[in-house]
Parts: C-alpha cells; sequence; structure tokens
C-alpha cells in the first residue's frame, strides 16, 4: 500500500506496449463502490474474494500488467493466477510509505488509531510473500516512478535470461 504499484504499472505497460490493469479499479467500477466504501459496507473478506475473481479473470490473457493490492499474497490461490506471469515486487521502506499515505484517509486498512503501527504489522506479514516474487525492486531515495519502472524492467529481462 503506497509504494506506487499502480503508477509503476501504468508506465511499465507503457514501456512494454502491454495493456494495465489495477485490481482495485477493476473492483471499484464492477461494483459501483470504493474500496472504503466495500470494505465498510461487505468487510474484508468480501473485499479479498472479489480481489481473487478479478486476478483470476485477467491471469489467463498475455501482455498485461496487473496492479493488485498489497494484501493479494495472502491467499494461497492467488499465487496460482499471479504465476502467469512475472511477480513484481516493489519494496519500499516502511518510512517512505507511512510519508506517502500520512494523509491519504482512503485506505481502508489503515483507519487505526496507530496507522504508522497497522502499517508495519501489515508489512510483517507479508513481507515473506513478497519475498516469493520474481522480481524485487527496491525504492531507492528520491527516485521518481520512471527511474523504478526502468529498473523494473532491466531486472524483469534479467530474470527471464536462461541460466547456463
Amino acid at each position: 500500500m503506497g509504494s506506487g504499484k499502480t503508477t509503476v504499472g501504468q508506465l511499465l505497460a507503457t514501456a512494454l506496449n502491454y495493456r494495465f490493469f489495477d485490481t482495485d479499479a477493476v473492483i471499484e467500477q464492477v461494483t459501483g463502490l470504493s474500496i472504503r466504501e466495500l470494505f465498510a459496507q461487505s468487510g474484508e473478506a468480501e473485499f479479498r474474494q472479489l480481489e481473487s475473481q478479478v486476478l483470476a479473470e485477467l491471469a489467463p490473457y498475455t501482455r498485461l500488467a496487473i496492479a493488485t493490492g498489497g494484501g493479494i499474497v495472502l491467499k494461497r490461490e492467488n499465487w496460482g493466477y499471479l504465476r502467469h506471469g512475472i511477480v513484481v515486487w516493489l519494496d519500499v521502506p516502511v518510512g517512505q510509505l507511512q510519508a506517502r499515505l500520512q494523509t491519504d484517509d482512503t485506505r481502508p486498512l489503515l483507519q487505526d488509531t496507530n496507522p504508522a503501527a497497522k502499517l508495519q504489522a501489515l508489512l510483517e506479514e507479508r513481507q515473506p510473500l513478497y519475498a516469493q516474487a520474481d522480481v524485487r525492486v527496491s525504492y531507492q531515495a528520491e527516485e521518481t516512478p520512471e527511474q523504478l519502472a526502468q529498473r523494473a524492467i532491466e531486472q524483469i529481462k534479467q530474470a527471464l535470461k536462461p541460466t547456463s
């Protein structure tokens, strides 16, 4: 959350001449509700189910870049869908994420008395799963989304090279 998945995903899609989808945006379009409203009305479990359905629908297609919610890695079935392509983890330090998200009141999971602690707890829970990604792109201070996307492309190329 706040790592830049949508922004970098759009840049990757453009650079690779792929179509781009953001699972949250698809869910909002289909339900007519914002993610925050969906969480409030139906809860996280319903959101996660919709997220899995969207990913399942998109996964078989080729030449797509898909930005997912950070929690998509929590369901084992989603890894089967994710593995239809190359999984890229945008690894951003928690302090940077906190700075990016401090004024963002649209994130249901951060509607907490201590959003910084909640964000840290979410990252601690998810990092072992994120580490299963094919490519890990670590954020560097003052790096633009364009620079991050370019580094991601280079690392994806390396991941695709056959080993001798």
